[in-house]
């Protein structure tokens, strides 16, 4: 009865325990798109236009030309960027791509995803995908893994006829991420997110002049905000019930401290 007691209040603690670490492999919320939402690309990465997570931002362009977005992502998020390409009513065989960089512009790998997509001629439109790995809070020095700060998204069109060149299309992006929390977590920190201090924005002072100040693309809450991670939760709950398995164990085979076979007249 009392092993029974033990494991039922091991199991109680062990689904206490589970539902904040679930919680933290959710998707997270999406803002909604409002009247704020970018409608150009930059053409370059210092003029890479700024988006945050849950935008959709748009853009008009030509084939040829290389659009350019930037959005920040923290530590245990796993950014998905998704672009659309509406492309011209006349056209021929044309391949398009979809390229993440991160702050120092190292190209990073997608986890899966279409990031290259050849459409036939005359199609409407063509879809990309690109879910990128976990940003984790340290690395090594020689590791391309992604780091917390900005990353940069690159929308182009790498094969077709020559004919094609200059016409008009029409870009939709979006990025969105999932916190995977304690699961991808890794020891150590970033000292600073990977924010280029290049890039740069107009801005018109006092007397209408122009001058180039850095950009304010940040986060409210800090990168990199907390200490916390759900694998505390899992570290504590395994010494609890490694305790309590030690005690159950230790209840079972310790016996009735008498021997089996009493002796005559004991």
């Amino acid at each position: 009865m009392r092993i029974t007691r033990v494991l039922g209040a091991a199991l109680l603690a062990l689904g206490l325990a589970a539902g904040p670490a679930a919680a933290d492999s959710s998707p997270s919320p999406s803002a909604s798109a409002d009247g704020d939402a970018p409608t150009r690309a930059g053409t370059s990465f210092r003029t890479a236009t700024e988006i945050e997570q849950g935008q959709r931002a748009t853009a008009s362009g030509s084939t040829g030309d290389y659009l350019y977005w930037s959005f920040p992502a923290d530590t245990g998020q796993r950014p998905t960027v998704e672009a659309t390409v509406k492309l011209p009513d006349t056209h021929g065989e044309q391949t398009w791509q979809l390229d993440v960089y991160d702050g120092l512009r190292r190209r990073q790998a997608c986890q899966y995803g279409a990031q290259t997509r050849t459409v036939a001629q005359g199609t409407a439109s063509v879809d990309l995908a690109c879910v990128l790995r976990t940003v984790r809070g340290w690395s090594e020095p020689w590791a391309n893994d992604p780091l917390p700060g900005t990353y940069y998204v690159r929308l182009t069109v790498v094969d077709l006829a020559a004919a094609d060149l200059g016409q008009p299309v029409g870009a939709e992006v979006r990025v969105d991420s999932k916190h995977i929390g304690g699961a991808a977590a890794v020891d150590g920190s970033l000292g600073k997110p990977l924010v280029p201090g290049i890039a740069v924005t107009s801005e018109e002072d006092g007397d209408g002049a122009k001058g180039a100040v850095l950009s304010s693309f940040g986060r409210d809450d800090g990168w990199s905000s907390g200490w916390w991670s759900d694998r505390w939760v899992w570290t504590a709950l395994g010494g609890v019930l490694a305790a309590l398995a030690g005690i159950g164990g230790y209840a079972l085979t310790r016996g009735s401290a008498r021997p089996s076979r009493v002796p005559p007249g004991a």
